[in-house]
Order: structure tokens, then C-alpha cells, then sequence
């Protein structure tokens, strides 16, 4: 098998592959031939060192492939079946061993591209828009990168639920691609500042909810679009943490609320795990949630590929297919 190592931190180039002997399934585990790997946020931090992890270090969390070769122990998953998983390092390889707990089977309608792209993305708009700050219509929300991997998403089942976006971009392609998810409103703000034209769009009232995946470029301005007792729910930094910041001034604000959501604290058993990726499927299978690739690059093109998402270029998902 071939595998991404990364033995010290630093730039994209740090990335290399490897060539080892093929795993076999411990208990537990399923061997799968890896079709898909997804390239996030959190695998740049962990490279760069803003997270840390031991070295050398495997990337990657999430993936498609088929199984070729089960564990003692496993039940429900066989040989052949098509499965996508999350929460297991190491996905950047031809070859993963996925612990069955984090297994999810792909419905025949779907395909194992597809299911890369949208499983963890997918379900992390989900709980966003459903448990988070659930939308409801005629609310209106802000979503900042709507042409991201997520915020795509985000757009688009925060219009099924009858809610109006407002979606910010940084740049004319993106915004195209946010308008095609379906939000109402665009705004580009390498060109314009969004807090105008937010109040501008919302007669100076302010949106319901911001979910914001930026952090330090947009806290504070997006902060300020909010109504009274409106909710900020950031849920990424591509931009890096944001700063402190007073309990009085959400308080002086309108009582504004703020969370900082992460998706393993709403799903904290398995069955909650596979309902939930299931309601993604069911709705990526009906066509009414349209999975992003943005670019799909070799597994020797890993440093390329994490450039692609770090430039913050990219208009959707960004995968390895080994």
C-alpha cells in the first residue's frame, strides 16, 4: 500500500508518500481499498502545528472505498460492501483499516466520490441548521464562505428549511457557486464590506443566526449583523481563532448568544452517528442536496491539494483519489 506521512510540521511540502506492507483487519477493523479521501481544515492545522499530534504522523479522517477484508468481531459490514467513514487518521492511502464503529454504508444511488465529499461535511451542515440553531421559515441567516465545502452545504438545507441566506464570498467565482447552492443574497467582501450591506438587505434589523467557519477575519464584523438575541455559531477558523471578547458585549449587543459547535458533542452514540448520515444520504440520493467537488488530486499531489484548500480558493470539496 501507499500512504501520506508527515514527519515534521510546516508547509504542504512536508507531505510525502510512502510505500509499506499492506495492513491486514485487526479486531474491530475493516481493510478497505480507500476511493476517496477528503482534505479539510483540521488536516492543514495538524500538519502546520496549530494542532498538535505525535510525529510521524498519518493524515486524514475521512474517506470512501470498498472493503476488501473484515476483522474478528465485525458484524454487519462484509466484503465488497461500499462504506464511507470519518474519525480515522490515516485516510490519505490506497489502503485503511476503519475501526467498524465509524463505518456507514453508501447507498447503491450514491457514488463513492460523492460519499466522500459529502458525509462529514454534509452532516456537520446538517446539525448546524437542525440542533445548533435550528431555522425555521422566514429566518434569516448569514452564512459566511458559502462557496466553502461546508457552507455550501449549509446553504443549501438552510433553504430547504425555508430560511434566506445571506452568504459571503471572497471572490466573483465563489460567488457564483454560492448563488448556484441557493443563497438569496451575496456578498464578496474582497470588494465590499458584508455589515453594510447585511443591514442594507435586512432593513437594519440583522440576521437570526451567523454560522461563520472563518473565525478571526469575520468574528467581531459578523457579531454585529445579528438582531437582538440572534446566535453566532461558529463552527471553524480557516482564518485562525478568533480573539477574546467580553461577556457584556454580547449583553450591550441585545443578550446576543454564542456557541462554539462541534458536531461529536450532538452525535455521541453510533446510533445517532448513522441516523444522522443516513438523513445526508437520503437526501443526496432525492437530488435535493448536491454535493460540491471542487478538485480531485492524486495521492502524490497531497501537498497541491492541501495548497488548494489552504489558499482558500476552493468553491466545495477538495479530494484525494488514490
Amino acid at each position: 500500500m501507499r500512504r501520506a506521512v508527515i514527519d515534521r510540521h510546516g508547509p504542504p511540502g512536508v507531505l510525502r508518500v510512502e510505500e509499506v506492507e499492506d495492513p491486514l483487519p485487526t479486531a474491530g477493523h475493516v481493510l478497505v481499498r480507500v476511493a476517496a479521501a477528503g482534505v479539510n481544515f483540521v488536516d492543514l492545522h495538524q500538519r502546520g502545528g496549530a494542532y498538535r499530534v505525535d510525529l510521524p504522523f498519518l493524515p486524514g479522517f475521512e474517506g470512501s472505498g470498498t472493503v476488501l477484508a473484515v476483522g474478528d468481531g465485525v458484524t454487519g459490514v462484509h466484503a465488497g460492501d461500499r462504506i464511507a467513514w470519518s474519525g480515522c487518521p490515516g485516510s490519505y492511502a490506497t489502503h485503511c483499516l476503519v475501526p467498524a464503529q465509524r463505518v456507514v454504508p453508501v447507498p447503491d444511488p450514491i457514488s463513492l466520490t460523492d460519499a466522500a465529499a459529502v458525509l462529514v461535511q454534509g452532516m456537520t451542515a446538517h446539525f448546524l441548521v437542525s440542533d445548533v440553531a435550528p431555522l425555521a421559515e422566514a429566518d434569516v441567516c448569514l452564512v459566511q464562505a458559502a462557496a466553502g465545502g461546508v457552507g455550501g452545504l449549509l446553504t443549501q438545507l438552510a433553504v430547504l428549511r425555508g430560511a434566506t441566506v445571506i452568504g459571503t464570498v471572497s471572490s466573483s467565482a465563489k460567488a457564483a457557486a454560492a448563488r448556484q447552492a441557493g443563497a438569496t443574497h451575496v456578498v464578496d467582501y474582497s470588494r465590499e464590506p458584508f455589515h453594510p450591506r447585511v443591514l442594507e438587505i435586512t432593513g437594519g434589523r440583522g440576521v437570526d443566526v451567523v454560522y461563520d467557519a472563518v473565525g478571526r477575519d469575520t468574528f467581531e464584523t459578523g457579531l454585529a449583523c445579528l438582531r437582538p438575541r440572534g446566535m453566532f455559531v461558529l463552527y471553524g477558523q480557516s482564518s485562525g481563532q478568533p480573539g477574546p471578547i467580553e461577556p457584556q458585549v454580547l449583553n450591550a449587543r441585545g443578550s446576543l448568544f454564542l456557541t462554539k459547535a462541534s458536531l461529536g458533542h450532538y452525535d455521541t452514540t453510533r446510533e445517532q452517528f448513522l441516523h444522522r448520515a443516513a438523513v445526508v444520504f437520503d437526501l443526496v440520493a432525492s437530488g435535493r442536496l448536491r454535493p460540491r467537488v471542487h478538485a480531485t488530486y492524486q495521492l502524490d499531489d497531497a501537498p497541491a491539494a492541501h495548497e488548494a484548500v489552504e489558499s482558500r480558493t476552493a468553491a466545495g470539496k477538495v479530494l484525494l483519489c488514490p
